[in-house]
């Protein structure tokens, strides 16, 4: 009794939102839901930052709607409010978040007894969020909960500092101006959540660009090989780059996905602002590696960048189309290939990996649809797929599958082979070997337990690695 009654007496405590009760800034989120939306209007946003931060935020809210619910919230410090209020306490929401948004979150959680946020002409943050609190509460009459250096002017004011997420210079700083009750960490290592955001593991399918160089017999070639390291990496600071875009733009639909809601952006755990730097960052790494590189080589990149952008924004929307693109993009990687080493990869080369990637986006695609069926939904968030579309993507996807077998048969029979292997009948292997391959593969998605990409479920996977190593023994011994 004595303990309510004391928090009772306690002065209110105020509590940031953006990168405080939130691990996102909601101005970045909408931000980027209007983008996603219109994209022409980068320009309108533009010309409202000319007319003060207040005015961007309210214009940009004005147009989008944040699904509240589905927002990455610091559940550390959500517990903490709610033992707080329980006990009597007044819990107050005080933000530079626009004042209507900053109302949807208060409304969802349920926690708080007042709410103050941006509004016109006011951008609640800083010196403003410090006079706005000295003015309804008083000096030393209230404590505060922030995360960053904008928060100081307002520490200076409170009885008590509380600290989210905040780095060892912030919280010297906050002790000096204010007392410090409580600090809340709970932020991963920088790196381990970096490498996961630019989703460093999928750079194992530019291990294609290597493949022309393979075909040829000229692996052994120092010159070609360091050229095609170098085109590895190019390729992979720009496919991570596009990677960060993507996961930018898909922040609403990834947060509401079984799996997608565990990356580092959506869950809040990287954010916003840093991948805001390492985009250009990724890029520019790209294109100082593209300056040791063939004309040729950049040309086909920025095929690559502009296609990937172009499936962002618009294309991954389209049914089948998106799956033809993303078969697209991995046939693009061994013209990239062949570009940066001078050989240009043979159509036989071309046309199975256009079916056998194919197939794999359709896997992609029917693992998803599996998996929302099993929720009891009809429909994939953001694509122009519904549930009862299984069916014809398990047809279309093994059936792509089974071509790309055809399409390495034909090769064998071919003169091609005959030129390149002293031995090419012993090739003929790869053919059952392959068919073995691709049917275990949609038997696993079949089964729900195709649950990430497929590429990176073969890289991981045991029996695709003897799958590999099988085929690899019957190249060198037909050679």
């Amino acid at each position: 009794m004595n303990k309510a009654l004391d928090t009772i007496l306690e002065p209110p405590l105020v509590v940031d939102l953006d990168g405080t009760l939130l691990k996102t800034d909601l101005l970045q989120e909408s931000f980027f839901l209007l983008i996603k939306k219109k994209p022409l209007y980068i320009f309108l946003v533009l010309f409202w930052l000319m007319k003060g931060r207040a005015y961007l935020k309210i214009q940009i809210a004005n147009r989008v709607e944040v699904d509240v619910a589905a927002l990455p919230y610091n559940l550390q410090l959500l517990k903490y409010l709610l033992e707080q209020k329980k006990l009597g306490r007044k819990i107050v929401l005080a933000t530079g978040s626009e004042q209507r948004l900053a109302m949807a979150v208060a409304d969802y959680l349920g926690v708080f007894h007042e709410v103050y946020g941006t509004t016109l002409g006011v951008n609640l943050k800083g010196f403003y969020k410090s006079t706005k609190l000295v003015r309804v509460f008083g000096d030393k009459k209230f404590d505060y909960a922030g995360d960053s250096t904008a928060d100081i002017a307002v520490w200076e004011k409170a009885r008590k500092a509380i600290l989210v997420n905040a780095p060892a210079s912030l919280e010297r700083k906050a002790k000096e101006v204010s007392s410090l009750e409580t600090v809340f960490y709970n932020r991963k290592p920088f790196m381990k959540t970096f490498l996961k955001a630019i989703r460093i593991h999928q750079w194992a399918k530019n291990l294609l660009i290597f493949a022309p160089l393979g075909a040829a017999h000229q692996l052994a070639e120092p010159i070609l090989l360091l050229q095609a390291i170098a085109a590895f990496f190019a390729f992979s600071f720009s496919a991570s780059c596009v990677y960060l875009i993507n996961d930018l733009m898909d922040l609403n639909e990834d947060r509401v996905h079984r799996e997608k809601h565990k990356r580092p952006l959506a869950s809040g755990d990287f954010p916003i602002s840093s991948a805001l730097i390492a985009v250009p960052l990724l890029l520019l790494s790209s294109l100082l590696l593209c300056y040791f590189l063939p004309i040729e080589f950049v040309l086909v990149l920025l095929l690559y960048y502009v296609s990937t952008l172009t499936y962002t924004f618009y294309f991954k929307k389209i049914a089948l189309v998106d799956v033809m693109v993303l078969a697209g993009l991995y046939t693009i990687r061994l013209g990239a290939g062949g570009a940066a080493v001078g050989i240009e990869p043979s159509y036989w080369l071309l046309t199975f990996a256009l079916f056998i990637f194919l197939s794999l986006a359709m896997v992609k695609r029917y693992a998803e649809l599996s998996g929302l069926r099993e929720e009891g939904k009809c429909l994939v968030p953001g694509r122009g797929y519904r549930v009862e579309d299984i069916a014809i993507l398990s047809s279309l996807g093994t059936a792509s599958g089974y071509v790309a077998v055809l399409v390495l048969a034909l090769y064998i029979n071919g003169e091609t082979a005959e030129l390149l292997y002293a031995t090419p009948q012993l090739i003929w292997l790869q053919c059952p070997i392959m068919l073995l391959w691709i049917s275990r593969i949609w038997l696993k998605a079949h089964r729900g337990e195709m649950l990430e990409d497929p590429v990176i479920f073969a890289i991981k996977d045991r029996v695709s690695q003897l799958t590999v190593l099988l085929m690899a023994l019957v190249v060198f011994a037909a050679a």
